[in-house]
């Protein structure tokens, strides 16, 4: 199937590793130009080459951190310089820390608003000019199944994610007269360092650590980032073009709610 993305610019933030990464590699494989961004500008370059080796797309990337509004604006300006502008929005950012009410202080509480929320509100305000300017555009935010049910300790994370679902939404409702899809993605249980870090924390290996968290799963196991990449890519794509306003879950089974 034809996805519809070659020659599309796809802007994947947070993408030197795990589902960011992942999303980049998906991405280009269609055959879009993909902009990659993350802090660590070591592990960003790597990926970038690897993205660039593995499927021949034209990478750009760029170090930027995405709770820095000046740095939001030099990478956006980045790929609009390289390529024109940007079609496909993958907001993506590493989630708030763990912890309970009692736990957590006001400043935890910032920093969650401006990772969850606040950079995701930055990047449109970036993109949106020239996706209305083409009259086609794809804004995808990567937050959690927390959007839908929440987790325990995850107290940042229930607060906030809904909040930036809501957000979404609302968008996907001002904007479908322009042809921009706005759309929310919540992964559940997906083996990343982020996920694998309880494995040194509890002490075991990380195939017994992936085999407890997965055992409640419906499907009997954790995702990959590969499989939640490819619900992303799809609703990037030209296939998708009648999906938007949706909170879908990637969690193989693991919420319960309707």
């Amino acid at each position: 199937m034809d996805l519809g993305l070659k020659g599309k610019t796809a802007l994947v933030t947070a993408s030197s590793k795990g589902m960011g990464k992942a999303c980049a590699l998906g991405l280009a494989a269609e055959g879009a130009r993909v902009v990659m961004c993350a802090r660590t500008e070591a592990d960003l370059t790597a990926a970038a080459d690897e993205v660039r080796a593995r499927t021949g797309s034209e990478v750009l990337a760029v170090p930027a951190d995405v709770t820095r509004p000046d740095q939001v604006k030099v990478l956006v300006a980045r790929a609009l310089e390289a390529f024109g502008g940007v079609d496909v929005l993958v907001a993506n950012a590493g989630g708030p820390p763990r912890g309970t009410f009692d736990e957590v202080t006001d400043e935890h509480w910032y920093g969650a608003f401006e990772v969850s929320l606040l950079s995701v509100v930055r990047l449109i305000r970036e993109v949106l000019p020239g996706m209305r300017q083409r009259r086609w555009g794809r804004i995808i935010t990567i937050q959690s199944s927390s959007v839908r049910q929440p987790i325990p300790g995850l107290d940042l994370s229930n607060g906030v994610r809904p909040g930036t679902a809501g957000l979404m939404k609302t968008l996907a409702g001002d904007l479908g007269r322009d042809n921009i899809l706005v759309n929310t993605v919540c992964p559940g249980r997906i083996l990343t360092d982020r996920l694998l870090g309880g494995a040194r924390q509890a002490g075991v290996s990380t195939e017994e650590y992936a085999a407890q968290v997965g055992a409640d799963v419906p499907l009997g196991r954790v995702g990959t980032p590969e499989e939640f990449a490819n619900v992303v890519v799809f609703l990037a794509s030209e296939r998708a073009s009648y999906v938007t306003g949706v909170a879908l879950l990637v969690d193989g089974g693991l919420v319960r709610g309707l």
